[in-house]
């Protein structure tokens, strides 16, 4: 099965752009030494999505995307998306 999914463009001066998928929904629970992210199929594709702009060869160590709870998580917890 191939998918497709389109990546924004990394651009030094104007940083990451992040883009989702209409109707996301991404939670995210920690258990003592567990972190579960569930998402819906569209909240999925946007992972796919952030994590593929961070992949980009541009992008630099450090660079990150903060997902925040309450906002773009339906989570107690804030994630975080470094590249290394």
């Amino acid at each position: 099965m191939d998918v497709v999914i389109s990546v924004p463009e990394y651009d030094v001066q104007r940083g990451l752009r992040v883009e989702w998928e209409d109707g996301f929904e991404i939670g995210v629970d920690v258990d003592r030494a567990e972190v579960r992210v569930v998402a819906n199929r569209v909240g999925l594709v946007s992972l796919a999505r952030h994590l593929l702009t961070l992949a980009q060869a541009e992008v630099s160590s450090g660079t990150h995307l903060h997902l925040t709870a309450d906002q773009e998580l339906d989570s107690a917890v804030d994630l975080i998306l470094e590249r290394r």
